[in-house]
């Protein structure tokens, strides 16, 4: 039986994302994401917050320090991963991330612009196209 380890949060970037290299020049832009979740016990609504790390590699993690700020309401789709390290001290920490496949900002209550990106280093066709002008026709 296959395990499908997917997960879909929606919350508020806890601040800006920091964009990192690897040594072979593959970006990695982490930040974290706090959740909100809001019920209503006696009457009376209480909340809690959750807050996840989001790590996010590639063009995925370029876009997302070039669009997401603190603050901004964002979903991310992705897998739990849990990873061990060292700190400064010797001691052995564990955490869990969420390694993204898919992000982006929430419409709920914003508006975004969004620009394509080429994925190949063709330069772009001219856009003096009488009927669509610089919009592409689907």
């Amino acid at each position: 039986m296959a395990q499908d380890n997917t997960v879909t949060l929606v919350g508020n970037c806890t601040k800006d994302p920091e964009l990192r290299y690897t040594t072979s020049g593959k970006g990695v832009a982490s930040f974290g994401l706090a959740v909100n979740r809001r019920w209503q016990k006696n009457g009376e609504w209480e909340e809690a917050v959750s807050f996840f790390n989001v790590v996010a590699w590639g063009d995925l993690g370029e876009n997302a320090a070039a669009s997401l700020t603190k603050g901004a309401r964002t979903f991310v789709t992705g897998r739990l991963e849990q990873r061990t390290y060292e700190d400064k001290e010797g001691v052995t920490r564990s955490v869990t991330e969420v390694i993204a496949d898919d992000l982006g900002p929430s419409l709920k209550w914003a508006q975004a612009d969004v620009e394509r990106i080429s994925r190949d280093d063709k330069p772009s066709k001219p856009k003096d196209d009488p009927v669509y002008g610089d919009e592409e026709p689907f």
